[in-house]
């Protein structure tokens, strides 16, 4: 089987499910490939900030999201010993400290708006084999793999949307940087208690930061630091110690944490790590998102950063131009942002202690 477009995204998250839609608008054939059978199946990096939820308002798709659910954050507290001590809010302007949207609800909002267009093909279940070159070095194809069939798919542009473990940044051979921080996550979700505001908890447990998520449909998502590379050992030691540290530190899950995590299998491990690039692409391919800037988990930038990419690297491709589309354009003007949002990450990180001294 053989398809013929302008462009092929490999990727249908946020960002390449928002740049599939952004490009199909202006006349440009898109192929948008997804190696899952379903999207929004994870349920971690779904909280928006206020410049995402800009992005998706300019293109009047936030209000259709809404619908579908979404829940505002309205506080930020800090905890220690059982109890809040400083209480952050929003600025009135602004009216929330972040916006859990269910990724399930945000793509099928992207693709749906997306596959209005004819000129737009979305293809599920469908895996990368291959990028194809031209006789001169540069690339013009995606050889892919749906339901055991072989597809060529023909293109003037490929663009890698396709996560931190990119196949389309490893098939072009583009190296990035790799940045450890010194801890992983665990990530665990549970039923809220009764009367559970929505809002973001944090407390400082051995040194490590715990941080508690209010999502849609009265959900806690508990995000958990902890030393990197220790998860083999911890999980060998008494898992009810290690739980009764949670619920010290928010008295009000007592209930709820017992009933739900029950075990280390109660809980998904995250390898902690950032990436940056001098090179965001080649001629006839352009990554974005955690493609080629991998974010940590810090301040929940990295749903927003993807979102911002496709949002600006639509301004550069136009119907008549694909194939003139400068990779290093797109790079110079997003890297600086990243680099800057990465800085800041680090510094959070490295300052989240010292939101407890006065504690002490």
């Amino acid at each position: 089987m053989n398809l013929k477009v302008d462009v092929c995204i490999v990727g249908a998250g946020p960002g390449g499910s928002l740049l599939a839609f952004l490009l199909a608008r202006k006349n440009i054939t898109v192929a948008l490939l997804e190696r899952d059978k379903e999207v929004g199946k994870a349920f971690r990096g779904e909280h928006l900030n206020e410049e995402g939820e800009a992005i998706l308002k300019k293109y009047g798709l936030f209000e259709e999201i809404e619908q579908l659910g979404l829940l505002r954050m309205e506080k930020l507290e800090y905890w220690q010993d059982g109890k809040p001590f400083k209480t952050i809010l929003p600025q009135p302007e602004i009216g929330h400290l972040g916006i859990h949207v269910p990724q399930a609800n945000l793509l099928s909002v992207l693709i749906k708006s997306g596959t209005h267009f004819p000129n737009l093909t979305c293809m599920m279940n469908t895996r990368v084999a291959d990028l194809l070159k031209d006789d001169a070095g540069n690339y013009c194809g995606v050889l892919a793999i749906q339901n055991g069939q072989e597809i060529t798919i023909d293109c003037q542009l490929i663009i890698g949307a396709d996560g931190r473990n990119s196949t389309v940044r490893k098939k072009a051979e583009i190296e990035v940087n790799k940045r450890k921080h010194g801890y992983d996550l665990l990530w665990a979700r549970i039923p809220a208690p009764e009367g559970w505001e929505p809002s973001i908890k944090m407390a400082l447990i051995n040194n490590k930061q715990l941080s508690l998520f209010t999502q849609t449909n009265d959900f806690i998502q508990v995000g958990w630091n902890i030393e990197e590379g220790s998860f083999s050992t911890l999980r060998k030691e008494p898992f009810t110690a290690f739980i009764k540290q949670l619920v010290e530190a928010f008295p009000d899950l007592n209930e709820t944490v017992h009933k739900h995590i029950q075990s280390w299998k109660d809980f998904v491990l995250l390898d902690v790590y950032s990436t940056t690039s001098e090179n965001w692409g080649s001629s006839g391919l352009v990554l974005i998102g955690d493609a080629i800037h991998t974010m940590t988990p810090t301040g929940a930038f990295g749903l927003n950063s993807a979102l911002k990419d496709a949002d600006y690297l639509a301004t550069l491709i136009d119907k008549d131009y694909v194939t003139l589309l400068d990779s290093l354009d797109c790079s110079t003007q997003r890297k600086r942002e990243i680099e800057k949002i990465q800085a800041t990450q680090i510094e959070k990180e490295q300052s989240f202690a010292s939101q407890f001294t006065i504690m002490v």
